[in-house]
């Protein structure tokens, strides 16, 4: 763990963070067929012929659902984050020779990733009819060996927030999406670039930690985990309940299309290449996950 770089973060957090109450100048409403709430090249369906025959308005308005879901998917992804964060304030994880700054800037994590949620809630429940449920379903293990429970949390942290991060940087800078979606976006990217650099930190000292007592069994069981993490992670991105919302007849047929489709697979596959070389590199995975 460099106690330096973590230190940095930390201070610059604590002098540069956005006011969530002064941050988002919120319209009264939004024109959903007028403009773009995404970046048509991450829309789900971008690449399929369901995309393609749709006019321009019908695509804004498939936009705007899909900015529902990617708010939403921040909203939950988060809510799980705050929750292991804060059950692991204070406690030693095999990272206790950091010192108390870990404990400092999970503080200021917490504090960032509860403003973010009131950004992405506060877009879904002005303009929509709130976030869409969540729907991903985890199965904790039974026993985990030393160290395990909590490399997987990082880990997951850190896949769900890096894919995230892609889309922010692409939308903060597209000047022709709607400026409030595009100023979510850009808060958050500035944001989370110093959670994901403590993220790696974390997870690739836990890693040095604790699977060199890990056996052949418990090592290939995590991989499989994570491998499987990345696939569930890009499944929430094809919702059918966007489809139905945009007005899609069979939106669970549009779903199964779209996932299968060679432009997105190879679009999931690009995103997720920087955070699957970050793994191979600290030696984790040996090959990347075919998403």
């Amino acid at each position: 763990m460099n106690l330096v770089t973590i230190a940095k973060i930390y201070e610059t957090s604590v002098i540069d963070h956005t006011n969530p109450y002064t941050a988002i100048d919120w319209a009264d409403t939004v024109d959903r067929q007028s403009e773009w709430f995404m970046s048509p090249k991450l829309i789900s369906l971008y690449g399929t012929e369901y995309y393609a025959n749709l006019s321009e308005i019908q695509q804004k308005e498939l936009s705007f659902w899909e900015a529902i879901n990617f708010f939403t998917l921040n909203i939950h992804g988060e809510k799980a984050l705050i929750q292991g964060l804060a059950a692991r304030l204070y406690q030693d994880h095999g990272i206790a020779e950091t010192g108390d700054i870990i404990n400092k800037y999970i503080h200021i994590f917490l504090a960032e990733e509860n403003q973010h949620m009131s950004y992405f809630g506060g877009f879904c429940n002005r303009y929509a009819k709130g976030p869409y449920p969540d729907k991903k379903i985890d199965f904790p293990a039974d026993e985990y060996a030393p160290g395990e429970d909590d490399f997987l949390f990082f880990a997951k942290v850190l896949i769900f927030e890096e894919t995230v991060d892609v889309y922010n940087r692409i939308m903060a800078t597209d000047m022709n999406l709607n400026p409030i979606a595009r100023m979510i976006n850009n808060i958050h990217h500035h944001e989370e670039t110093r959670h994901l650099i403590f993220g790696r930190q974390v997870v690739e000292t836990l890693f040095k930690q604790y699977s060199p007592a890990w056996s052949a069994e418990t090592l290939a069981k995590i991989q499989k985990y994570i491998t499987m993490y990345f696939s569930v992670t890009w499944a929430e991105y094809y919702n059918p309940d966007v489809y139905r919302d945009a007005g899609f007849d069979k939106p669970f047929e549009v779903r199964q299309a779209a996932y299968k489709n060679p432009i997105n697979q190879k679009h999931r596959q690009e995103i997720s290449s920087s955070c699957i070389r970050f793994f191979q590199n600290i030696g984790f995975l040996e090959k990347a996950p075919v998403l």
